[in-house]
């Protein structure tokens, strides 16, 4: 009934485990249909689509082969765009979505782009994205730089994000709501230009999405749990109010 359940890129748990037993030099996870991949170093740690991402575009842009931007998400961390902007590489962020990754790369001419969750589009490989075919593509530059994954992976570093999900009774307008539109501008002023937020309402559940990242973890978190409280309070209003 679920492909994905307890296994391949959405449950990494025990590829990180037998990486380390077999002493190898890393893992690969799929998911269920094989669009999606994460992969594991040597030491065990997981490597993400946005750190995937980042050595995929890097290997290009060294090469003198990658055309247009590159483009993530809503949700990409921080770290990347940094990352690639500062090996001049533009770096556009998408709608949460494979097919919106897609749009934006055609409609600037881009080569590369995915999301977090390791679904990558390599359009000078593929039409779509692939799992196997953005494995490849790492494999190939560690062949081709004798680096480990480790160590392409070390270009990128990424911010912590905190993340907390708002229950909504009914739905709500965030951009219209002056208390939330209030903490949002104190939240990005904590941050003073040093990390992002963001307010996003779950595309397939009653929910909005409050995501705050940046250089400092405790400061990260600390916000928002503040920026979450403010929206559950319009929350609550609303629901007062009918």
């Amino acid at each position: 009934m679920n492909i994905n359940d307890g296994c391949g890129s959405t449950h990494p748990a025990w590829l990180q485990k037998n990486v380390r037993i077999q002493n190898a030099d890393l893992g690969i996870g799929l998911d269920g249909d094989g669009d999606r991949v994460i992969m594991v170093d040597d030491r065990g740690e997981l490597v993400d689509g946005d750190e995937l991402l980042f050595i995929i575009a890097a290997s290009r842009h060294e090469q003198g082969k990658l055309t247009g931007p590159v483009v993530g998400t809503l949700m990409s961390n921080l770290g990347l765009e940094h990352a690639l902007r500062g090996l001049g590489i533009e770096f556009l962020r998408a709608r949460v979505g494979d097919r919106y990754v897609l749009e934006l790369l055609r409609e600037h001419g881009g080569m590369v782009g995915g999301e977090s969750s390791g679904h990558i589009i390599c359009l000078d490989r593929s039409t779509t994205g692939d799992g196997m075919v953005s494995a490849l593509q790492v494999l190939a530059t560690m062949v081709q730089k004798s680096a480990s994954l480790h160590q392409l992976k070390q270009g990128m570093k990424k911010y912590p994000q905190h993340m907390i999900n708002v229950s909504l009774a009914q739905p709500i307008d965030v951009d219209g709501s002056l208390p939330i539109q209030a903490a949002l501008a104190r939240a990005e002023a904590v941050l003073g230009g040093k990390g992002r937020v963001l307010l996003r309402p779950s595309g397939t559940e009653p929910l909005i999405r409050v995501m705050v990242e940046g250089e400092d973890a405790s400061l990260v978190r600390e916000q928002a749990r503040l920026l979450a409280r403010v929206v559950e309070e319009a929350v609550e209003a609303r629901a007062e109010a009918g």
